[in-house]
Formats: structure tokens, sequence, C-alpha cells
């Protein structure tokens, strides 16, 4: 069995995401946040992480190692985007740098899953201006949904790369709409329904229908 991302990962006896899950959500989330190269090394990651969850970032410096060489890197969802000279340590180290990394368009498709992200809609501009292989009507149609009814849209955006996670589709990219809709295909049919449904309703009935979801949080 080869490397598979676990970010929406469980545990079996109970609805709470894993410490892998947890962890490379926040991978995925320092790359995605952030811009300034010394904040995504793996060690600068670490700490932010650490501090976040009151831990010793040294502590789990491993497990975020082993998710960059035996998880992300390998799956394309990041990459190194160069290396920071060292003043210190070893000559050989100085010389080599630090590298430090970035997501690649897959990542940012995978990022835009993610809840814990506060202005997915940059990640997805990001996306939508480094990745060209897609079509543009449909490009038109997605970023039409975020603005919107966003939370739908990235549901839609959830549900495919859960698919992947799953392994029901093998490539995050590229993203085309017939897969991207098949692999949320339960999502778009519930909303699909109500919509067409909600059309056709009489006035007092349309009136029932948005008081019931008012009263939803």
């Amino acid at each position: 069995m080869g490397a598979r991302l676990a970010i929406f990962e469980t545990f079996k006896t109970k609805h709470e995401l894993t410490g892998e899950a947890l962890r490379q959500r926040a991978i995925i989330v320092s790359l995605a946040t952030q811009t300034n190269p010394s904040q995504t090394t793996r060690t600068a990651i670490a700490q932010k992480i650490a501090e976040e969850t009151g831990t010793v970032w040294k502590n789990i410096y491993s497990g975020i190692f082993r998710d960059f060489d035996e998880i992300l890197l390998p799956l394309g969802i990041v990459e190194e985007a160069g290396r920071l000279p060292l003043r210190r340590g070893p000559k050989a180290l100085q010389e080599k740098g630090i590298p430090h990394y970035r997501l690649t368009n897959s990542g940012l498709v995978i990022a835009i899953a993610l809840d814990e992200i506060v202005g997915r809609e940059k990640v997805l501009g990001k996306f939508f201006s480094q990745y060209r292989d897609i079509d543009k009507e449909f490009q038109r149609q997605i970023e039409t949904l975020i603005k919107f009814v966003p939370r739908f849209a990235y549901s839609l955006f959830k549900g495919y790369v859960k698919a992947y996670c799953d392994g029901r589709i093998d490539y995050v990219l590229p993203l085309n709409k017939a897969q991207f809709m098949q692999a949320s295909d339960e999502i778009i049919l519930i909303q699909k329904e109500f919509l067409e449904s909600f059309i056709v309703m009489p006035k007092p009935e349309k009136e029932k229908a948005l008081n019931f979801l008012k009263s939803i949080d």
C-alpha cells in the first residue's frame, strides 16, 4: 500500500481526528497561510504547531519529518521552495542550507478543503492564478459558488479531497468537472433537490422552509 494522506482519518472507537490527521492538517494550514520562507521550514512549522497545541516542538518534530518525507513530498502535495543559508552549525549544512517548503497546486486544492483556514478564497485565487489546465467555464462556476454560497462550494472541495484520501480517485489534479462532481455527488444531489423543490414551492411553504433554516445556527 502506498503513501496516503490522512487528514480525514479518525479513531475507530470515536469520531475524532487522529494525531496524524491533525498534524498533517496543521502542516498544510501553515504552508497555506505563511509567506515568509523562514516560517516554512520543518523546524519553524514544528515550533508553530507546538505553540498552538501547548506541546514541546522537539516531541513532534519526528512526526512532522515523517509526514514530509513519507507522505506530503512523495504525493506531490508539498515541494521544496528553496534553501535558507545557515550562519552556524556544521560547514556542510551551512553550504547546503535549510530547506523551506510550499504547497504545490495539488496542495492548494487540498488546503481549500480545510475548514481551519480563514480566507480560503485567497488560496483558491492563488490556485486559479497558477493552474492553467482547467476549463474556464468550470472555473467561473466555482468562483460564482464561492461568492454566493461559499459553504456549499467548500463542501464540494471537501468531498473531492476526501475521495482522494479514501483512494476513490487517484489524483487531485487534473481538476476536471466530471470527476469533481462525481466525488461530491451526494452533497450535490441534496443541494439540487432542495433548490429545485424550493423554486416550485408555493409562497407559504417557502416561508416555512426559510423559517426552519433560520433556526439553524
